[in-house]
């Protein structure tokens, strides 16, 4: 999804995209990882491979989201200083901070607290993976950077019907239950957490933004700074799918991080802010979830 929109981004622009899929380069062996950049030598890395999923595929794949994560980022890292890249951006995310730490959430939370038990394994690749490129910045003088997007949706988005992000999976929900009819649709947990949404494109955009500042901070937060709840977010994503039965909530199941907001003043004071407002980003990503599917090109793997 993020490889997807900063081609989009980045279509317009002079410079060569380079791109790997997954098929083509397993970013978990060091040696492949190696040879691709010692073949294809880029100048920048934009880092946004990653395994990942909702709190059923966290919780169920522990050591997968742990291991294949931290072997990617460890990876990629080393070769791309071994084999000379000028600009390394490292793409983490929001839950590497602590469960509990000060709302909205300040970069300087990080290592502050314990980590939310529901993600912990890949927050801690995602911890690894940036203070690489902290230690790398630091003992090296190479600028590798960091930036910590909040939840991401919009085209491309990944709707397995079990593993899949909280946006992806309340979109396939309520468009089944809408054509098969049903009376009701429930939801995971108590519907209280408190969760904010950037839409892919306004993450491709912030990127670019950051890759042009000459000193960007070691690592920041990418977002809108606003959030709302998730049984907020079920009666939003209902309404514009056209699903008009019961909402319901399950409490006997994980809520995860009570709230997730995060402080991005660090970003708008550097120039730039977020433009694709909730409402008009779901409906554009309900649009390219219809025309996925009548293609045949829905993500749900």
């Amino acid at each position: 999804m993020v490889g997807s929109a900063m081609c989009r981004r980045l279509a317009a622009s002079r410079c060569e995209i380079l791109t790997a899929s997954r098929q083509t380069l397993d970013l978990t062996q060091a040696n492949a990882t190696n040879d691709y950049f010692a073949d294809q030598r880029p100048d920048t890395v934009i880092f946004a491979s990653a395994k990942v999923g909702g709190i059923l595929a966290n919780a169920t794949f522990p050591v997968e989201f742990l291991t294949d994560n931290l072997m990617m980022a460890v990876n990629t890292i080393n070769a791309a200083y071994r084999h000379g890249v000028e600009r390394f951006l490292f793409l983490g995310s929001t839950c590497i901070y602590p469960r509990d730490c000060e709302q909205p959430i300040k970069e300087g939370s990080l290592l502050s607290g314990p980590l939310e038990s529901t993600n912990e394994a890949y927050a801690l690749a995602k911890i690894a993976g940036l203070k690489l490129c902290q230690y790398y910045r630091r003992q090296h003088g190479v600028m590798f950077h960091s930036a910590m997007p909040t939840n991401l949706y919009g085209p491309g988005d990944n709707y397995h019907p079990d593993h899949s992000h909280v946006m992806p999976a309340l979109i396939r929900r309520f468009h089944e239950a809408k054509q098969a009819g049903k009376s009701s649709v429930q939801l995971w947990g108590t519907g209280t957490p408190r969760r904010e949404f950037l839409h892919v494109d306004d993450l491709a955009d912030a990127i670019v933004h950051l890759l042009s500042l000459e000193s960007p901070p070691d690592w920041v937060n990418v977002g809108t700074g606003t959030d709302i709840t998730i049984l907020e977010l079920a009666q939003l994503v209902a309404k514009t799918v056209g699903y008009e039965g019961e909402i319901q909530t399950d409490p006997s199941r994980p809520d995860g991080t009570p709230v997730k907001c995060t402080d991005v003043t660090l970003l708008n004071e550097s120039g730039w802010k977020h433009k694709i407002d909730l409402t008009k980003g779901l409906k554009h990503t309900y649009e390219a979830f219809l025309e996925e599917t009548l293609a045949g090109r829905l993500r749900s793997a």
